[in-house]
């Protein structure tokens, strides 16, 4: 059956155009209007979605609406083509180094939150789940409040370049100081709010007269308006199981491995390969493990110069699954890891399916990776992948091969491709983050988010190779705004008052040796972009059914 799908037209009080999918419903093009619209009409609305449309635009054909509407996703937009792009700037300064603070492409069908209501095909249960909000000056600084609220709480935004013919000439968001701060407000709070206004103040992203009139006229909106997460109506579908390929790379944990490769002979859905590629020094390498686990698709692929990239590599350009489940070789699973993720990748459609990991050190999991929802992470020690995906976005970049942050990086490349990513907590794997082996092998990660936050003397800085990655996809100020909240975090703890007194303390006398330690840094990751990337594409399957 087709679907119903009303018009709601906003901005014009000449006649409404035809429209056979529907209903029309007229309304202004402002914040209130739209919530007033939504707010009267969406819980007793027949259709199956409302078609947010600007009068100056051109109308999409029925047809590109209704495959628009069976595609993946809750709701599609063209946000990106009308100009909304890395708006609104403010956020540069709370989250500058987020994966979904880089704006894919205009042009392709990819995650993005920066939605505009002037063109958007939206759900009916997203509307009624959590609306736009009235309190804003400028409709599009509801659509990007909207947008961020909708991906961080389960709903999945996406742009549908298809949607609109031609892009308009004129483009750009029309948001105030104001607004900007109302939406800082409303998504981070008051605290996160106050500092992005003072550090726009010290940077001269705006004047600070300016700056401060439009903090007095942001106090009126609330903060940190967070629904309930959404349940999106996920319908069963049928689809053939992809041939799943493990890969594992491991480096002196033979211990930890033989516990995870037991522990997938007992996985209800099984593997066709599972690939192991072993980076142990020669003199200590297991040479029963083989013969131990004959029972298992085992695939074995001994290196003899480390690297997590080189290794992860070299088992993928030898896997023949149709998707890749990345494990890490201290992590312990259940025995339907693989069935879940599988699930997961057909209920929602995507290319991507990532769990979370816990580890017994680390204390509660955040509360963002308590929900499900599009996934700004692409964990190598709990992530099953569609190859198609990695076939689009290459391999492991090299550049990573000692240090951290590979994972963010072809994860950002996936994203950042089209892929349709998605995060699921309930697919939960115990990480051991063992004290030998893997990357603390090469110097890599040896203090821990974590562990600075438990011990006085620890500061987590960021690495060279995080820093390349935020240089690699993010602009200078938003990467100088990441490492300020880096220096920053040297000085939290957990604990007491005598303890964050002391972390304090400490911080702050160490604090000149931190910054020059990070303006070196910078400028050896600044100098990587001159030899990297170096990202091997992956080959194509010969030709068979999928």
């Amino acid at each position: 059956m087709a679907p119903r799908i009303d018009l709601i037209w906003l901005g014009s009080t000449a006649g409404a155009p035809a429209w056979t999918l529907g209903e029309v419903v007229r309304a202004e093009g402002t914040a209130a209007s739209v919530h007033g619209t939504i707010d009267r009409d969406a819980q007793n609305s027949r259709a199956d979605a409302w078609l947010f449309w600007d009068s100056s635009l051109p109308l999409p054909a029925d047809d590109r609406v209704t495959e628009t509407f069976s595609r993946p996703g809750d709701l599609w937009h063209v946000g990106l083509a009308l100009g909304l792009g890395g708006a609104p700037g403010i956020i540069d300064f709370i989250s500058p180094t987020w994966t979904f603070n880089r704006d894919p492409d205009a042009k392709i069908e990819a995650t993005s939150w920066r939605v505009s209501l002037r063109a958007c095909l939206v759900r009916m249960a997203v509307l009624r789940w959590s609306p736009p909000r009235p309190d804003f000056d400028t409709l599009d600084a509801a659509s990007l409040e909207w947008g961020h609220r909708c991906i961080m709480y389960g709903v999945l935004p996406r742009t549908a370049p298809r949607l609109i013919a031609r892009r308009p000439s004129k483009t750009g968001a029309a948001i105030t100081l104001a607004d900007e701060l109302r939406f800082a407000r409303a998504r981070f709070g008051t605290r996160w709010a106050a500092w992005a206004a003072a550090r726009a103040a010290m940077t001269n992203y705006a004047p600070f007269e300016e700056l401060a009139n439009a903090w007095l006229s942001s106090r009126s909106v609330a903060s940190a308006s967070n629904p309930s997460p959404y349940s999106p109506p996920r319908a069963e579908r049928r689809a053939p199981r992809p041939a799943v390929t493990v890969l594992i790379p491991t480096l002196d944990r033979y211990g930890y491995l033989r516990t995870i490769l037991s522990q997938f002979r007992t996985q209800t859905v099984k593997a066709t390969e599972i690939i192991v590629v072993d980076q142990t020094p020669r003199e200590r390498r297991d040479a029963r493990i083989a013969a131990d686990f004959r029972d298992l698709p085992l695939q074995l692929v001994e290196l003899d110069k480390a690297g997590q990239c080189t290794a992860r590599n070299a088992g993928l350009v030898r896997a023949a699954g149709d998707a890749i489940l990345f494990v890490d070789d201290d992590d312990e699973i259940e025995s339907d890891l693989i069935a879940r993720h599988l699930d997961h990748l057909t209920a929602t459609r995507a290319e991507v399916s990532s769990g979370v990991a816990r580890e017994p050190t680390s204390g509660p999991i955040p509360e963002a990776f308590t929900r499900s929802r599009a996934s700004d992470v692409f964990p190598t020690n709990n992530t099953l992948a569609r190859r198609s995906a990695l076939e689009r976005s290459g391999l492991f970049d090299l550049a990573y091969d000692h240090g951290a942050r590979a994972d963010g990086d072809l994860g950002m490349r996936v994203y950042l491709s089209g892929a349709v990513m998605m995060l699921d907590p309930g697919i939960l794997l115990l990480h051991h983050h063992a004290p030998q082996g893997g990357l603390r092998a090469h110097g890599a990660r040896v203090v821990t988010y974590a562990s600075s936050r438990r011990r006085i003397t620890h500061r987590n800085l960021p690495e060279l190779t995080e820093l390349y990655c935020a240089f690699r996809y993010f602009s200078t100020r938003q990467v100088h705004e990441a490492v300020i909240h880096s220096a920053l975090g040297t000085l939290s703890v957990h604990g007491g008052l005598a303890r964050r007194t002391l972390k304090l303390a400490f911080g702050l006398l160490v604090m000149p040796g931190t910054l020059m330690q990070l303006r070196r840094r910078l400028a050896r990751a600044r100098a990587m972009l001159d030899r990297y990337p170096q990202i091997p594409p992956l080959p194509a399957l010969p030709t068979r059914a999928r």
